[in-house]
């Protein structure tokens, strides 16, 4: 036995120590330096005969934190991806960066300015943008070491920040261009405010959720007071911009009273009543005040009939000056005051408790404003068409996996509104866009000449996020190095959630500025829930830093829940009972591996040598088949499929019988050969332990899996015999053994077993000594044999098992267990006949399909006849 320094127990700290920063030195995950391995440099050549590409643009975490579990999960997935393109022999390059991330960075910015007692206005602009800056510096640090942890084989010499200076030029271009193309104004609209972070959003920073509130249903009496109509509001603050009340123009009986006019209650002010189709006249009462500044509805309907827009809540949430003496007070003490003095004014008619959608600030969480803005738009229709057009070109589209998500983005495109790109905050890229006299200025440089005032707003965060493809790699400056050989990139991973967010910004904006989409494939992946199924947020308590789950099992069983977790486009649950799986099995691979290596010839070698038993075809052919079907899986993103074909195979083919196996018939260099290939396999998902196990081979010392050739499927290999053989000495040692443990016999104590069967005769004939070994008979006999007596039987294809126990089990109990597996055979044969004579099917179905049906029926009948045959044996 060879002495090796391993521990007999897999530690996650140890193993993991070092290795990150020994590849970052080491330059391996740069593609300008880093070196193959030279048997197998040529694999995967592109039409120039270089080294095929494969690149990925990090989905960038916001600097606002540390990394979440989500983060983890994208990454890891793109990181499987990069280093398993990598090993096949790609020219692969992975782009590091962050994200600004304006309203979120700012917002915990302030909060820390908050704890010492000072506002950013206190400070001035400059002086609080380089405030974020620290805190970019400060936090930038810590994800790099967090992505270090995770084992992301990033090139971090191209490492890029969405508010650097090459993405600041990449931005002011594509917005001077959409300017000049018509394709950004600036206007007077309706928006989503946000009164905390006092700024615009977008549609999609708005999330809608359902709020107790109340319908107050008011009297607006007639000018002539001749009476009043019965108007209905969820927002009596809004009164004091009321400019009219509509009809529905198919309202007969409202036509009278078009034309006329009514009092707003205790504003005082008398306002038309006009026709109008926003009106559903079966809604209510048939009437719908109109408030242009603070509706989005009501703003189209005041500009089809030019009523004025009075704006009557300030920035900050509160009411204006419009409101009288409730100026300055919050939008909800105000209703309240409101209500107070219409009930006084006896203008209240109902109030009615209402559930109703309210939008929120995706980012502050503060109840959002519909309010009148001078703000930026993209004009978005055209971006979207063209996109959509981009979808239908089956070479030059965007493949969505699961691809039911690309009807999710059709969808959207299809119904998008225009996009509000102007934010009222500091951090971010100032809109390049100057004012004097009344005239708008719009340029990459400052206009020339005194007197211009540069615009104060900054640009959407997702305005830069969508340009990050193509602009982290030179557009529009250089458009040869990096942007000619790896653009567009192979591959993009992320969640469903920002399908909207980022994914069609990015696919609308690249055709726009490259002609071309950003990324060929798009892997969607679900949201990470707790145990329970939940959404993890700060007010459930139910977050999982990634941190601490690799602190306590290592970044290896992480990365292998993560990974195997969940299929494409689903949902992953998080729970510590699964990462306790993760960690057993990277323990058996730890064991196994200490186990070969204790016990190989001191001259192993990972190779296949000329002769080779049984066991060794079997294995190798198991192997071929499984590299064969991880590839296949890892080519279609089925994570979570590859690692069960790599589960099964280590776990129960190698570990649980090859290593057995080979107490009999040891080959060092095979089992060091597997060794070796299930390294490779794992090492995309696992790169630590991979690493440490690899490099502790014989030869293996100053070598590295990163750049090492990924196992390719050798025909030669595959040999259905061999494991046709040995999954039937499987069956049948399995089938002893559940008899022994069902009659409490000890492995050690010899037994007598009957083995029934032609058609395996020479097969267990020829693999006496596996059966010796692991069945441990007294007698052993095979072939056509004559039953007589009490037995316990076990049916596997092919064969009737028979250990006679006299005296040992419970004759009426033994044939009641029969009945019940004999009932399990006849559903089988019933099942099999039914689609067999189903004439649909005979036609329909591949011919293998169907033959593979008609097999497993001659099978189940099979045994259905003996198991049937052996209860009679018994009854006598």
């Amino acid at each position: 036995m060879r002495e090796i320094d391993m521990s007999t127990k897999f530690n996650p700290n140890e193993v993991e120590k070092g290795k990150y920063e020994k590849w970052q030195d080491q330059g391996l995950f740069n593609p300008d330096n880093n070196a193959k391995d030279s048997n197998w440099q040529g694999n995967n050549l592109g039409k120039d005969g270089q080294p095929a590409t494969y690149s990925i643009v990090i989905p960038p975490p916001n600097v606002t934190g540390k990394l979440h579990l989500g983060h983890a999960w994208d990454t890891t997935l793109q990181d499987m991806l990069i280093r398993y393109k990598r090993m096949q022999g790609f020219d692969t390059l992975w782009f590091p960066g962050m994200d600004h991330a304006g309203i979120a960075t700012q917002a915990k910015v302030e909060a820390r300015l908050r704890e010492e007692g000072i506002s950013r206005y206190d400070l001035g602009r400059d002086n609080f943008v380089k405030k974020v800056w620290e805190w970019k510096d400060e936090y930038s640090s810590i994800i790099k070491k967090q992505w270090g942890k995770l084992g992301l084989s990033l090139d971090f010499t191209r490492e890029r920040f969405t508010l650097d200076e090459g993405l600041n030029k990449a931005v002011n271009k594509s917005f001077v261009e959409l300017y000049k193309k018509g394709l950004i104004y600036r206007g007077e609209y309706i928006i989503n405010w946000d009164p905390v972070a006092r700024t615009a959003l977008s549609d999609i920073e708005v999330n809608y959720q359902d709020d107790p509130g109340y319908f107050y249903h008011l009297k607006y009496q007639f000018s002539d007071g001749s009476g009043f109509i019965e108007v209905a509001t969820t927002r009596p603050e809004t009164m004091y911009g009321d400019m009219a009340v509509a009809v529905s123009p198919k309202d007969e009986s409202k036509k009278n009273l078009i034309g006329k006019t009514v009092i707003v209650p205790i504003v005082n002010r008398e306002i038309p009543i006009i026709a109008d189709e926003i009106v559903d006249p079966e809604f209510g009462s048939g009437f719908v005040k109109i408030t242009p500044a603070h509706d989005p509805n009501d703003f189209e309907a005041g500009n089809r009939h030019n009523l004025k827009r009075l704006n009557t809540i300030n920035e900050d949430g509160t009411m204006n000056e419009l409101a009288g003496d409730l100026n300055g007070l919050t939008i909800v003490d105000a209703r309240n005051k409101i209500v107070e003095q219409l009930k006084k004014a006896n203008a209240v008619i109902e109030i009615e408790e209402y559930t109703h959608s309210v939008g929120h600030s995706e980012r502050t969480g503060a109840v959002v404003e519909p309010r009148l803005s001078t703000q930026w738009f993209v004009k978005m229709k055209p971006l979207a068409m063209q996109a959509l057009k981009m979808q239908e070109d089956k070479d030059g589209k965007v493949n969505f996996w699961p691809n039911r998500f690309e009807d999710v983005f059709t969808r959207w495109m299809e119904n998008i509104r225009d996009w509000v790109i102007s934010r009222q905050i500091w951090w971010g890229h100032q809109i390049p866009a100057w004012y004097k006299n009344g005239e708008i200025y719009v340029g990459e440089q400052a206009p020339e000449g005194e007197g211009w005032v540069r615009d104060n707003d900054v640009l959407d965060t997702w305005f830069s996020s969508a340009l990050w493809p193509f602009s982290i790699m030179g557009w529009p400056e250089n458009l040869d190095d990096d942007f000619a050989k790896y653009f567009p990139t192979s591959a993009l991973v992320t969640g469903y959630d920002i399908i909207f967010f980022w994914i069609a910004r990015m696919m609308f904006q690249s055709k726009e500025f490259t002609g071309q989409a950003p990324f060929k494939n798009v892997l969607i992946h679900g949201l990470a829930r707790d145990e329970q199924g939940r959404k993890m947020s700060k007010s459930l308590g139910n977050g999982i830093d990634p941190m601490d789950v690799i602190e306590k099992y290592g970044a290896d069983a992480l990365r292998w829940f993560l990974s195997t977790g969940s299929t494409p486009g689903q949902d992953i649950r998080f729970s510590y009972d699964r990462m306790d799986a993760s960690w057993n099995f990277i323990n058996k691979i730890w064991n196994i591996s200490r186990f070969i290596l204790m016990n190989i010839d001191d001259d192993a070698k990972a190779e296949i040598p000329n002769e080779l038993s049984i066991t060794d075809k079997w294995i190798l052919s198991r192997l071929n088949s499984t590299t064969e079907n991880v590839i296949r899986n890892f080519e279609k993103f089925e994570f979570g499929e590859a690692g069960k074909y790599l589960y099964n195979f280590i776990w129960n083919d190698f570990a649980d019988w090859y290593i057995e196996f080979n107490k009999i018939s040891s080959n060092s260099n095979v089992m060091l050969y597997v060794l070796d290939q299930i390294m490779r396999l794992l090492h995309p998902i696992m790169p630590f332990v991979t690493e440490e196990i690899f490099t502790r081979m014989p030869a293996n010392a100053n070598k590295t899996l990163v750049t090492a050739r990924y196992p390719v499927v050798n025909t030669k290999l595959f040999n259905e015999s061999a494991e046709n053989s040995i999954q039937s000495l499987i069956e049948l040692i399995t089938a002893v053994r559940n008899i022994r443990s069902e009659v409490g016999i000890s492995k050690k104590q010899p037994i007598r077993v009957l083995i029934k069967t032609e058609k395996l005769k020479d097969i267990f004939e020829n693999n006496r000594e596996y059966i010796q070994e692991f069945v441990n008979p007294e007698i052993l006999e095979i072939g056509d044999i004559s039953i007589k007596g009490q037995f316990k039987t076990a049916i596997i294809s092919n064969a009737e098992i028979f250990v006679p126990l006299e005296g040992l089990i419970d004759i009426d109990a033994e044939i009641k267990k029969m009945q019940s597996e004999a009932l399990k055979f006849k559903k089988e044969v019933e099942r099999a006949s039914i689609k067999l004579n189903n004439q649909k099917f005979i036609d329909s179905a591949p011919a293998q399909v169907v033959k593979a049906v008609q097999d497993s029926l001659e099978d189940w009948q099979s045994k259905l006849e003996a198991i049937n045959k052996n209860i009679q044996e018994l009854k006598k």
